[in-house]
């Protein structure tokens, strides 16, 4: 568990594809304005990260609800739902698919109706222009991303990750900026206008959440930003995609 703000808790976790390639996964905690707790996403925790959450949470009592926001991220969420009976449990519309038997509350999180019941606390971004779910389960591009008010800090699975040297070499090389997801091409909607509707929500996010001071990313790392810091990377990722999104519009205009 690493504590981020006073009101921000990341938790990192292993997740290995075919048991042996650890790309990692994450949980966070954040406080609400009412001193309760939200949790975004799920994950096993390891004895001592559950203590420490609980410890933190009144064993559970004091979170209101468990937002899962990745669609394809779904192996722990009974986990976290046995663990917080009662909390509300919320996801996506393919969370309540892939687990039916899940005491789901009413509304998914890709919805402005279901946001808005916690838009006093966080704001969310869902990227135009890209199928959050695809007809390839392998393409992970698509997601909920999730900003804490309080602190200002972005949680977001996939959509946008922190390159991350591997191993030993991670703990003393210097990350590299943030990046798109790189399936972005097989995401974007197959139609006239959805690799220019991306690219004008990356220019909007990137100007709406300015001066985010950390990006809690799924898979790579926790990334710490200065000031204009996501300003600059999410423009800078957008660039960095321009081959894509020519290669997109070549094809559909």
């Amino acid at each position: 568990m690493r504590q981020l703000s006073d009101g921000f808790w990341n938790f990192r976790g292993s997740f290995k594809i075919a048991g042996v390639l650890d790309v990692g996964t994450q949980m966070s905690l954040v406080r609400r304005a009412n001193g309760r707790f939200l949790v975004l996403d799920s994950y096993d925790l390891t004895p001592e990260d559950r203590a420490e959450l609980q410890a933190l949470t009144d064993n559970g009592a004091a979170i209101d609800a468990i937002l899962n926001v990745h669609p394809f991220h779904t192996l722990h969420c009974e986990t976290v739902h046995k663990l917080f009976p009662e909390a509300r449990l919320v996801g996506t519309r393919r969370h309540r698919d892939q687990a039916p038997h899940l005491r789901w509350q009413d509304g998914v999180i890709e919805d402005a109706s279901t946001q808005a019941e916690f838009a006093d606390d966080l704001a969310f971004s869902v990227p135009e222009g890209v199928d959050l779910v695809t007809q390839d389960p392998s393409v992970h591009a698509g997601s909920v991303l999730v900003r804490h008010l309080r602190s200002g800090i972005v949680h977001v699975d996939d959509t946008l990750s922190v390159l991350k040297a591997p191993g030993v070499l991670g703990k003393v090389l210097p990350q590299g900026r943030l990046r798109f997801h790189p399936m972005l091409g097989k995401a974007l909607q197959q139609r006239a206008g959805a690799a220019d509707a991306f690219a004008r929500w990356a220019r909007q996010i990137a100007g709406e959440w300015s001066g985010t001071p950390y990006v809690c990313a799924a898979h790579s790392a926790v990334r710490e930003l200065p000031e204009t810091g996501w300003h600059e990377e999410v423009l800078h990722a957008l660039e960095a995609a321009e081959k894509t999104l020519a290669k997109h519009r070549a094809r559909h205009g």
